[in-house]
This record gives structure tokens, C-alpha cells and sequence, in this order.
């Protein structure tokens, strides 16, 4: 395996391990997930059951080009769940579904591969 150093996307600068356990992220399970014809750029809305404690959450994701609203009930997601809430048009997004850019931009879930309980911090 051959690793590289990209200059065009360098690592963020250094964080303590006490600054990365503020970032509470957790899997939940999407329960609905529907059009968001009003978002500037193409998004759906999800709804997510992070199990007791965080309970049931809503977020706002760019998700389209690789997901439907069919396929995406059921899924589980990886997202930060102590982020302030986010009014996005009427919308208001209270988590951040987490994901990654592929080589054109366009966004694909973070997840893991093996079905885990709702609220399931990442350690």
C-alpha cells in the first residue's frame, strides 16, 4: 500500500482527546425520511431514533444522489447529536448526519456494519 500526502486536503489542525469527547456522535436508525423541495440545494428530511436519552431527532441531509426516501427508512446513521439546532428554510435540523464527499462531491453516509443499538456513542 502506497499512502501519499494530499496539499489540497490537509488534516485539520491538532485537537486534544478532552476536545474530541465533546463531539457527541451517535447511530440512530432513520424512521421517515421525505423530499425537501424548499432546501436551496437538493436534501431530504430525516427523522432519527437515537434510542433513549437523545430520543428522536430531526436533520436535513444532501443526501439525494446516491439515497432514495425508500431506501433510506430503516438505515442506520451515524450523526453528532450536541450541535445546536439549525433553522434550514421551515425546517429545523437538530443533528448533523454525518457523511463523506465521493470523487464528485457528491455526499455517501457514514454508517457501521453491523446493526447496533440506537444511541450507540462512538468510542
Amino acid at each position: 500500500m502506497h499512502l501519499t500526502h494530499d496539499p489540497e486536503n490537509p488534516p485539520e489542525n491538532a485537537i486534544t482527546f478532552a476536545d474530541f469527547l465533546k463531539v457527541d456522535i451517535r447511530i440512530g436508525t432513520i424512521i421517515s425520511a421525505d423530499e425537501f423541495p424548499e432546501a436551496r440545494k437538493p436534501a431530504f428530511k430525516l427523522v432519527i431514533d437515537f434510542g433513549p436519552g437523545v430520543g428522536v431527532k430531526k436533520s436535513s441531509a444532501q443526501i439525494t444522489e446516491h439515497y432514495t426516501c425508500d431506501e433510506l427508512v430503516g438505515r442506520q446513521v451515524s450523526a453528532v447529536v450536541n450541535f445546536a439546532p439549525r433553522q434550514i428554510g421551515k425546517f429545523m435540523s437538530e443533528v448533523l448526519t454525518l457523511g463523506y464527499p465521493d470523487d464528485q462531491g457528491r455526499i455517501v453516509l457514514a454508517t457501521v456494519d453491523q446493526t447496533m443499538p440506537n444511541g450507540a456513542r462512538l468510542a
